[in-house]
């Protein structure tokens, strides 16, 4: 296929960009509504999270499948599925008057999401000249990065001024022109499709891999309370995990090639880009809280603190590409990590004193350093392999991405639970400045060990490698 960077490659890209943003900005902005959902439909926090659960499931489960649903469908079909999908959920959330329709709109676009995130880079990786690859992902990563900058700001104001449908209601017409864009942009190649035979074992086990690992971590909270709600999803995931394991290694069809973990340099890849995506994840769970219980602030004031560093990490996104397409992967990359780790250091050091104006500073510091960051680990460490496993490493990127979405906070939010209770401040302010400072010396500590494997991932290639 000729790889040419033309309208109709950025029209596709921007296409299929648009539901992932749509999908990760309801579920930024969805948070705002929690309080109010639990009033309208008389459910507590932890029915109503199941929102986002769900979607996170749903999506997770899905995109393991991306590799077959590429070699046996074209992508123009795939998209269109995944939009109707989409659209499909939106208008069952608009007009649901029983919580589970609501849980079930999102169920659905979960689905959708679960095709549309790896089939935007796939084009990306499949369509783009070699020496535009980099700005390419970097505009991929933006279209997703924007959303959680725009999340909570967004919900704030369409919960306070219309009510929490009309978030459903104004996606809908935004999927309507990504579905107009896709149909007229993206191509069917008809020639690269296989009809290959689904590996039903192996997406079995990965589907109750990830359903006990996310019900686990849901569930890590409680765990003193309730151990066995624990453990018992957590046995699950994990014996599923090795079963998936066993059984991909011993069949010439898997569902996802794992044998591109013995690529050294594409396993530092992948695991440091999930560390810095429960940084940011765990960041924008401790800051919001901190802004409303701490400084005494609205959650409206709470997302645009957060808006300056979210536009600025997903503007440098795109830049961060283009300096990885003339200057290697190195240097945008372990630039990225020290801005983190200067913000990670700032944290910890003001924790119990964030201002608003802080908060604003040490954020766009650390998201200046993910726009530097994420794209082009991706990029660098699916350039590691091989271009017919390009579609694996894509697949498994993806999906670490979402798992670190489903466990990321669960994680964060268990760590800070018990330090409140041990806590021994008597009021409730004081009690999560601990909780938060503890929270934050874990995301610097995780960090840290990121940067270390981005460093080992970009060390220069010696000759007998």
């Amino acid at each position: 296929m000729e790889r040419k960077l033309d309208a109709k490659l950025i029209c596709s890209i921007f296409a299929a960009g648009l539901m992932s943003f749509s999908g990760v900005l309801i579920e930024t902005a969805g948070n705002v509504t929690f309080p109010v959902l639990m009033n309208d439909f008389h459910v507590n926090m932890a029915i109503v999270q199941w929102m986002t659960t769900g979607y996170l499931l749903v999506a997770s489960i899905i995109m393991p499948l991306s590799a077959y649903l590429k070699r046996n469908f074209s992508s123009k079909k795939l998209f269109v599925t995944a939009a109707s999908l989409f659209i499909c959920g939106l208008v069952i959330d608009a007009v649901a008057n029983q919580f589970i329709f609501l849980v079930i709109g999102r169920v659905i676009q979960g689905a959708g999401a679960g095709i549309a995130i790896p089939l935007m880079f796939n084009i990306i990786l499949e369509r783009t000249p070699l020496d535009k690859l980099g700005l390419l992902m970097g505009i991929g990563t933006m279209i997703t990065a924007v959303a959680p900058a725009l999340g909570p700001s967004f919900g704030g104001l369409v919960v306070n001024n219309l009510g929490w449908r009309y978030i459903f209601i104004f996606i809908i017409p935004v999927m309507v022109i990504s579905l107009i864009m896709g149909l007229t942009s993206i191509t069917s190649q008809t020639e690269s499709i296989k009809h290959t035979r689904l590996d039903t074992t192996g997406f079995l086990s990965i589907a109750l891999t990830f359903i006990g690992l996310i019900f686990a971590f849901s569930n890590l909270s409680t765990i003193l309370q309730k151990p066995f709600m624990f453990i018992l999803p957590l046995a699950l995931g994990i014996i599923s995990l090795i079963i998936f394991i066993r059984h991909s290694l011993n069949t010439t069809n898997p569902l996802i090639n794992i044998r591109v973990f013995k690529n050294i340099r594409f396993t530092q890849g992948i695991t440091a880009y999930f560390i810095f995506q429960v940084n940011t994840l765990g960041l924008s769970f401790i800051l919001p809280n901190y802004v409303q219980i701490v400084n005494h602030s609205t959650a409206m004031t709470a997302g645009l603190l957060l808006l300056t560093g979210g536009l600025v990490g997903a503007i440098m996104s795109p830049i961060s590409g283009r300096l990885l397409d003339n200057y290697g992967p190195k240097k945008p990359i372990m630039t990225g990590a020290v801005f983190e780790i200067i913000g990670g250091i700032l944290y910890c050091l003001f924790a119990s004193s964030l201002t608003s104006g802080k908060i604003i500073l040490f954020y766009t510091i650390t998201m200046l350093g993910i726009g530097l960051v994420m794209g082009d680990t991706m990029t660098a460490s699916i350039g590691q392999l091989d271009e017919k496993e390009s579609t694996d490493g894509n697949g498994l990127f993806n999906m670490a991405q979402q798992f670190a979405g489903a466990v990321g906070t669960a994680v964060i939010s268990a760590i800070m639970q018990f330090v409140e209770q041990m806590s021994s401040q008597n009021s409730t302010s004081g009690k999560y400045i601990d909780a938060a400072q503890v929270g934050l010396i874990y995301i610097l500590i995780i960090v840290l060990i990121g940067v270390y494997l981005l460093y080992q991932a970009t060390k220069p290639v010696k000759a007998k490698e």
